[in-house]
């Protein structure tokens, strides 16, 4: 696995690790039965919360990656591994999170479901805006790419 996909996945792990933490122990505080007043007040939050956290997250991510498509790869990867990990802590759930009450997990999942989306939307958010200058000097360098290639192997 090379360097980049390697720190990829650790910030994937560790994203999924404190968030299943936070959880574990303050979940039965700002978890409440879906269909009530509290729920919607408190997915509200959660969800206006894990934005400003991912996008931050996602900006020292990238003082680490600085390849091209950084943001989109640590949204895919981080998703990946995070929805796998997400797995077992559902199946689990009365031993991951023994004080939740059932409609509580389901306002967990609810939760999780919107900061997956999150986790992939965010890269559009971060992801690193050309000038129109600099536009111009990488279609200037992919022209002079492709012709070099040409000249290389003749048909």
């Amino acid at each position: 696995m090379n360097e980049g996909k390697c720190i990829c996945s650790h910030f994937g792990v560790l994203v999924w690790f404190v968030a299943t933490m936070f959880f574990v122990i303050l979940g039965e505080r700002v978890l409440y039965p879906p269909g009530t007043a509290s729920f919607a007040i408190s997915i509200t939050l959660l969800v206006v919360g894990t934005g400003f956290l991912l996008w931050g997250i996602t900006y020292i991510y990238l003082l680490f990656d600085k390849t091209e498509n950084a943001p989109l790869k640590f949204g895919i990867i981080g998703t990946m591994i995070g929805l796998a990990l997400d797995t077992f802590s559902l199946s689990f759930h009365q031993f991951i999170f023994p004080n939740l009450a059932e409609p509580q997990v389901i306002a967990f999942t609810a939760w999780m479901s919107f900061a997956y989306a999150l986790y992939l939307f965010l890269h559009l958010l971060t992801k690193k805006q050309v000038s129109p200058k600099e536009e111009t000097n990488l279609s200037s360098n992919k022209e002079k790419l492709v012709s070099s290639f040409f000249r290389r192997n003749p048909r």
